[in-house]
């Protein structure tokens, strides 16, 4: 790890009080004072992640955490227990350990790995020591699978992400700038290998790494189909280098017969000249054996895609053969045979249900008509002599009536025989009137008698 200055230290790192707590050892017993305990524990390992991620780094030992975080002279006392209580929990790995579980051959390729046997760590725990040594490598878990998504990220978004291979040099210049060292790179490389997004082997001598591509739930081995395609693709990168160095010597040579032709060196000029042309001649060859070996890769790409349709064919026959195992022409025409009986058998008895209630309306009507008869036969006959009740419609408010019409021609006509009304009869009506405090009441009258008679 580098130096305390490129550090954020917290801000209670200034607090000697706090500082001289958090700097002494642990307990050995927890439950004498938990709380004090677990606020020293999670600092520290709070402090040790946040550490490994500013600097970019996912391994970290004892020996730089206890010089990263030297503060007056003076080293904090608990770290060996930080390290223990982190590596019980799983938030960090020996580094040998980390690698041994990824079934990779990673002793073949890795890259920093396994700087120190763990024949100490062993021994020690064994003989149930606390000590852990000082240069005994872990592996930040959760910082390494943010670095594995980091990479995996920056080799998508690249420009070589149509490759599905890349040499360990193309790798490490396209993560500098998420891994810190190599090492971080092989921790990266060792946790996408484990989620099985890439694999890691050796060819001839160099280490090649396989991406998953984003088709893809996991990476294939790498075949001899990857490796000739690898071979054709590094033959294009070294030829279009060796076209583009001899297009620049041809354009140096033309420079200097320029110059050479100003100086009035004729002879030389020519040289230059022919040079280039033979600069350029060689440039035309390498370019069409560069535009063969593109030509090459377009075919294979164009056969891998060709592959997957014919895969995707294939999967579809067997898909609907064996969706139609069991389907034949006769037994769809006996289906729809029985599926037409079906519809008619149906049709004829939602007939015979709607005739059914058809008649039934019929009963009913017949009913109705007959309790009218009835009502109308009931009626009393007080009613009887009541003049008819008008069949003309009168007209709304607001209109003019006519004359002679409508209204008047609907009333009952007015009797002619004239009412004959004596004197004698209408004393008689005045002097059943009497006069009491609050008005005019009628008296009553005990026998009922005839005020109006009509004169015979």
């Amino acid at each position: 790890m580098s130096k305390s200055s490129e550090t954020a230290l917290p801000p209670e790192w200034d607090d000697d009080e706090r500082m001289n707590f958090l700097f002494s050892d642990f307990k050995e017993n927890r439950d004498v004072n938990t709380t004090d305990w677990d606020s020293k524990m999670d600092f520290w390992i709070a402090l040790i992640i946040k550490t490994c991620r500013d600097r970019a780094t996912v391994i970290v030992n004892l020996q730089d955490l206890s010089q990263t975080f030297r503060r007056k002279e003076k080293s904090p006392l608990g770290l060996a227990t930080v390290i223990q209580s982190m590596a019980r929990c799983g938030k960090i790995h020996r580094e040998s350990e980390f690698a041994a579980h990824v079934d990779c051959g990673w002793l073949s390729w890795g890259v920093g790995l396994l700087l120190v046997k763990p024949l100490k760590w062993t021994f020690s725990t064994l003989l149930g020591s606390n000590r852990v040594p000082l240069e005994e490598s872990f592996v930040v878990i959760e910082l390494v699978k943010e670095k594995a998504a980091e990479l995996l990220a920056v080799y998508r978004s690249s420009e070589f992400a149509s490759r599905s291979i890349l040499s360990f040099q193309e790798l490490c210049a396209l993560s500098s700038d998420v891994c810190a060292d190599e090492s971080t790179l092989c921790m990266a490389l060792l946790q996408l290998q484990r989620d099985k997004q890439v694999t890691v082997s050796l060819h001839e001598g160099e280490k090649i790494v396989k991406f998953c591509q984003p088709d893809q739930d996991r990476v294939c081995p790498v075949s001899d189909v990857d490796i000739g395609i690898y071979h054709l693709q590094r033959s294009e990168k070294l030829l279009g280098e060796r076209v583009e160095k001899l297009g620049l010597e041809a354009d140096k040579c033309k420079e200097e017969a320029r110059i050479l032709l100003h100086e009035g060196k004729k002879s030389q000029a020519l040289r230059c000249l022919r040079g280039r042309k033979r600069v350029e001649k060689r440039a035309d060859n390498l370019f069409v054996k560069l535009e063969s070996i593109r030509a090459i890769l377009d075919r294979i790409a164009q056969s891998q895609t060709d592959k997957m349709v014919m895969q995707a064919y294939q999967a579809g026959v067997s898909a609907l053969r064996l969706s139609l195992k069991d389907v034949t022409v006769e037994r769809a025409e006996n289906l729809v045979d029985q599926i037409q009986e079906l519809c008619d058998t149906q049709d004829e008895v939602n007939q015979t249900i709607s005739s059914g209630v058809t008649s039934t309306d019929e009963d009913i009507d017949e009913l109705e008509e007959e309790l009218k008869s009835l009502l109308e036969e009931s009626k009393p006959d007080s009613f009887s002599g009541l003049p008819e009740v008008p069949a003309n419609v009168l007209r709304p408010f607001g209109e003019p009536s006519l004359p002679g019409k409508d209204l008047l021609s609907s009333l009952p006509s007015v009797p002619h025989s004239h009412l004959h009304i004596t004197s004698e009869q209408l004393e008689k009506e005045l002097n059943l009137l009497t006069l009491t405090d609050s008005g005019f009441q009628p008296k009553k009258v005990t026998s009922p008698t005839k005020r109006f008679e009509p004169a015979q």
